[in-house]
């Protein structure tokens, strides 16, 4: 599928079910992950979002298709500015910083200076313009690379101190867990 048609495809409204298939078809050589990475900066911010969306079901589903693009994602991580496609992009770092995460994935961000990506996570923690959604997924993030800086702990308890009154209930569900998590890795 060259370029020119998976912009044509996700030019119009996605299902699930399509945008899952459109992750199996990435695992299959037809499109790369860098063109997801690259179409989820794409001035229409809708088509954005698609890109975003089907680059997250390509991670969680066909993460082997994904591995030879992490550093190209972590690169581009810190510019995305669509919130939509944001969204999923956290999602994504969250899902990579887990405990659980595959020993490619570790092995990867173990070498990686990460310390940029702490930077721009916590920027878009206190952003009040960021939407509770990706700053629940900024929380996980980072809790999860505490274990690499471990200055972030302090830092996250007083920015949560901070957030808590200014933020939806459901944030502070998510600040609970992260206290629990925090409470533990001490």
């Amino acid at each position: 599928m060259p370029n020119h048609t998976l912009l044509d495809t996700i030019k119009t409204t996605l299902q699930k079910s399509k945008v899952e298939k459109l992750a199996a078809i990435a695992s299959e050589d037809t499109f790369s992950v860098k063109d997801l990475i690259d179409l989820s900066f794409y001035h229409d911010e809708q088509i954005g979002f698609r890109a975003a969306w089907i680059l997250e079901n390509v991670y969680t589903a066909h993460q082997q298709r994904f591995l030879p693009y992490v550093f190209y994602f972590l690169e581009k991580f810190p510019q995305q500015s669509n919130l939509s496609a944001l969204r999923h992009y956290v999602k994504i770092l969250a899902f990579m910083t887990k405990k659980n995460a595959t020993m490619e994935i570790k092995k990867t961000l173990a070498g990686y200076d990460t310390d940029h990506l702490v930077g721009v996570v916590f920027t878009w923690l206190i952003d009040e313009k960021i939407p509770v959604a990706i700053k629940s997924h900024c929380l996980n993030i980072l809790a999860n690379l505490n274990t690499k800086h471990n200055w972030i702990r302090e830092e996250l308890l007083q920015t949560m101190d901070f957030l808590i009154d200014k933020e939806s209930i459901a944030f502070f569900a998510k600040v609970k867990q992260i206290r629990k998590q925090l409470a533990v890795c001490s």
